[in-house]
């Protein structure tokens, strides 16, 4: 780069003072170049746009609080299960999600930090960026580990999980959550019933590994969940009234029912700083 500069610095062309350098004489026998009136104006951005574009930059954002300060040599870890919504629920999802914006304002899509609503103003842009993302069951809680811990903890959870079988899991019941330090509140889904067990079990097996590297183990009545949009602070109140009305709004529809979100379990992630680890792969 400094090679470059001077070069640039050195250019005899170069004009030394700032002002406008003067324009090179065209050579004989080329084109005229045409006065920048008789230039054809751009094509509308509209044109330019593939059909289903979604202008991200247009939607107001959140801003997310860090869960533990950044220390040098420490890698943010979480351990989960990544769920991709069913098509077959989506569409009951949708209708949850604009209830829940009119009821509750400032709510964000979980990660990818966009207003649900203004997401809810267009069907395509809110199934594209909230619904069709991969969501998570946390196996453990997200905390900092040291650089010199990551080849035996990935280790070591690989070894745990080298016999998973696949398995069901069913997400029944709408429920909110906060954080430990009360700084964002969820509005999730949660697994009451079916995969209830399978999950613990592996929520357990983590927690030994964390344990085997000084870290906190997971909650002691774990709540498996996949969060869909979060807000600042704790607004328990607002999301249990939005709950509730959000079930009586789907009871009351004939072809409607509570919401039930059912998929298989097929991998467990380990996400290390920005690197993703796979831990177990479950074949079809």
């Amino acid at each position: 780069m400094d090679a470059l500069m001077a070069n640039y610095a050195s250019d005899p062309d170069s004009d030394s003072d700032g002002g406008e350098p003067e324009p090179a004489a065209a050579p004989a026998g080329a084109p005229e170049v045409p006065e920048p009136s008789a230039l054809l104006p751009p094509p509308p951005l509209d044109l330019l746009q593939p059909p289903n574009f979604v202008d991200y930059t247009a939607m107001a954002q959140g801003s997310r609080v860090r869960s533990f300060p950044h220390v040098e040599g420490n890698y943010a870890v979480h351990v989960y299960v990544p769920v991709v919504i069913p098509s077959d629920a989506k569409k009951q999802l949708a209708l949850a999600m604009k209830r829940a914006a009119s009821l509750v304002p400032n709510l964000y899509a979980v990660d990818a930090d966009y207003a649900l609503s203004e997401l809810c103003k267009d069907e395509q842009k809110l199934e594209k960026v909230l619904l069709s993302r991969e969501f998570h069951v946390s196996l453990g809680r997200p905390v900092a580990l040291q650089v010199h811990q990551i080849d035996s903890f990935v280790a070591m959870l690989r070894q745990k999980f080298q016999s998973q079988q696949r398995y069901w899991m069913e997400f029944n019941k709408w429920e909110h959550f906060v954080n430990d330090d009360c700084t964002r509140s969820f509005l999730s889904l949660e697994v009451t019933r079916t995969g209830l067990p399978e999950i613990s079990k592996q929520i357990l097996m983590v927690d030994e590994v964390y344990r085997l590297h000084g870290l906190p183990e997971f909650y002691k009545n774990p709540r498996p969940h996949i969060s869909l949009v979060w807000a600042l602070g704790d607004i328990s109140n607002k999301l249990k009234q939005a709950i509730k009305d959000i079930e009586k709004y789907q009871s009351s529809m004939s072809s409607l029912q509570k919401c039930n979100v059912r998929c298989k379990f097929s991998r467990v992630v380990c996400k290390i700083g920005k690197k993703v680890h796979d831990i177990c792969k479950v074949a079809d």
